[in-house]
């Protein structure tokens, strides 16, 4: 006898799983300007390299035959795929399946799919649009019973946070477990207008009390409470695009100055920019007034190989600029104080910033630049009250605990803690200054 009967079941239920939550509400995503899953799982891979497992997990529904009617898909798809040539796991909430929430035993194949980026030493990336938990009514009347929450397989999450590049996209409302999934990476972005990330959305929040509701328009409340203008500037995000389309690509740009996993070299890229090359409008960037301002982005964009300077958290730490760029097609974290705000004084939110990204550059082996124009932590009551010693000491403390390459090139100013900051003075370094250096303990005029 043949199995021909079961392959034939079985290719229906993959069928029926690529329907996702169905015509009307694929359509009704699609109405919201969002893509679907399994589109932004083609958008953001090389093109035909996904490859899906567990497809048809889901729950089936039967006649009284015993025959198989319809399959309610897990609303999270998962697989091995390529980003620019190199292998990656790949991963989706599917919000057309009750908001991308991952009920009872579905959850497992978020499960797999960070236990596979981990034992495979694989960069992970998330696309989430949803609740992405299981914590529902709908749960508790299946289970029968409650229980103390726990979310299984965070063990692995946090575990490759130490182990493999982690990429998050949040391409809708994501709240609870989907934001935690969010920040619980290396590198993540934000949609304007399509994304929103919190504990607890507006309907929960508005339960507190007349003092917390918000808009009555459902959209504004959510931009309200968790959009990308709050959490690109509080540091919670790292990037705020314009589209999913700027968000795939900001994700394989981040990528593409990462090693697979700790232990591994990041990748030399094809350089055509000679490496002795001399931009001679160098020579007057740094005005000799002290008092004036310059623009930090255009000398890392002529210090750097041609047009490899990526920026990340552009809009909040403002005070301190950090990028991957590339010398001699070799990838580097770079560290750049921007004199033009704050006049360059690393208040707290920079120095969490920095502190952030010298962590990242030192677990993925990438060698630091530094270019220095820093007067120091920044002062006043309303730093202090900030806090920004403590987070100005925990920088300092990044920066003499890095064990990769670090050349710092001072610029203009380097007083103070802060200025001590630039470098680990302790070990053997490269440092060198611009005939505009101007550094000590304290500015002398």
């Amino acid at each position: 006898m043949s199995w021909e009967a079961e392959l034939e079941e079985l290719r229906r239920r993959e069928a029926l799983a690529e329907q996702m939550g169905g015509e009307e509400k694929v359509a009704r995503q699609h109405g919201r300007g969002k893509m679907d899953a399994r589109a932004r799982l083609a958008a953001l891979c090389d093109d035909g390299t996904f490859r899906e497992i567990g497809k048809i997990a889901g729950k089936g529904s039967y006649d009284e035959d015993g025959n198989l009617e319809a399959v309610l898909p897990a609303p999270f798809l998962f697989g091995k795929a390529q980003i620019n040539g190199r292998p990656v796991v790949a991963t989706a909430d599917d919000f057309t399946i009750r908001g991308g929430a991952a009920d009872a035993g579905i959850s497992r194949k978020m499960v797999q799919a960070e236990k596979m980026a981990l034992e495979l030493k694989l960069p992970i990336i998330r696309m989430i649009d949803g609740t992405g938990g299981g914590g529902s009514v709908k749960t508790l009347e299946q289970i029968g019973a409650t229980y103390i929450p726990a979310v299984p397989g965070w063990g692995d999450v946090v575990t490759n946070l130490d182990t493999v590049p982690v990429v998050a996209l949040a391409l809708g409302p994501t709240a609870g477990l989907g934001a935690a999934r969010v920040v619980a990476s290396h590198y993540s972005v934000m949609v304007k207008g399509l994304s929103q990330i919190f504990a607890a959305g507006p309907a929960v929040v508005d339960g507190l009390g007349e003092g917390y509701k918000g808009s009555a328009d459902h959209q504004q409340a959510k931009e309200d409470l968790g959009g990308s203008a709050i959490h690109t500037r509080n540091g919670v995000v790292d990037d705020e695009v314009a589209s999913e389309a700027e968000a795939f690509a900001r994700a394989r740009h981040f990528l593409a100055f990462m090693p697979e996993h700790v232990g591994q070299l990041a990748r030399r890229s094809n350089c055509t920019d000679p490496v002795h090359r001399r931009e001679e409008a160098l020579l007057d960037l740094v005005p000799r007034d002290p008092k004036a301002v310059y623009s930090m982005r255009r000398c890392m964009e002529m210090v750097f190989d041609q047009g490899t300077v990526f920026e990340i958290g552009r809009m909040w730490g403002r005070a301190c600029i950090t990028a991957l760029a590339r010398l001699d097609g070799w990838p580097v974290a770079v560290l750049a104080s921007d004199p033009s705000y704050l006049g360059g004084s690393w208040d707290a939110k920079s120095s969490e910033k920095v502190e952030r990204f010298v962590k990242l550059a030192d677990q993925f082996r990438l060698p630091i630049v530094h270019l220095v124009d820093n007067p120091g932590f920044m002062i006043g009551r309303e730093a202090e009250m900030a806090g920004t010693i403590r987070y100005g000491v925990q920088a300092m403390n990044a920066v003499y605990k890095a064990s990769v390459p670090l050349a710092s090139v001072v610029l203009r100013r380097a007083y103070g803690i802060a200025g001590s900051a630039m470098s680990n003075a302790e070990t053997y370094q490269y440092r060198f200054c611009w005939p505009s250096g101007d550094w000590g303990s304290l500015p002398i005029a």
